[in-house]
């Protein structure tokens, strides 16, 4: 469970190190709080940001889950996934948003898988 933990606490640290990157674009921006409109370049940054914690509803849950029934290996690599996908979805979307398509697969994917796996896992579980 140990991986598993890992990858958890690293997607915890990615989304926290978006939110400080909101942070500064704020200030060099000039875009204050609570807007979060009025620069394009904040809100590719801001959009990251609010991307990784609509993932994060669904990831962390369906992570933890998934380690309940299927080994902490494959659990880890399909967060390890999620965590690749973020990155390059943020590199994209700060560089030309329309090319975020590969680091969202990338991250909605696993997410999927992990949903998929945890609710067989259960099934499976509850029926034995």
């Amino acid at each position: 469970m140990n991986l598993v933990d890992v990858v958890a606490m690293l997607a915890l640290l990615q989304y926290i190190v978006f939110s400080a990157l909101v942070g500064r674009a704020r200030i060099q921006y000039g875009v204050r709080a609570p807007a979060v409109t009025g620069n394009e370049h904040f809100e590719r940054r801001y959009r990251v940001q609010m991307n990784t914690l609509e993932l994060l509803v669904a990831f962390l849950p369906a992570l933890y889950v998934a380690a309940r029934y299927w080994p902490a290996s494959f659990v880890a690599a399909a967060g390890a996934v999620f965590l690749v996908g973020r990155f390059i979805y943020w590199r994209a979307y700060l560089a030309d948003p329309d090319r975020r398509s590969l680091g969202f697969g990338l991250s909605i994917l696993p997410v999927f898988a992990l949903v998929v796996s945890a609710l067989a896992g259960a099934l499976m579980a509850s029926t034995a």
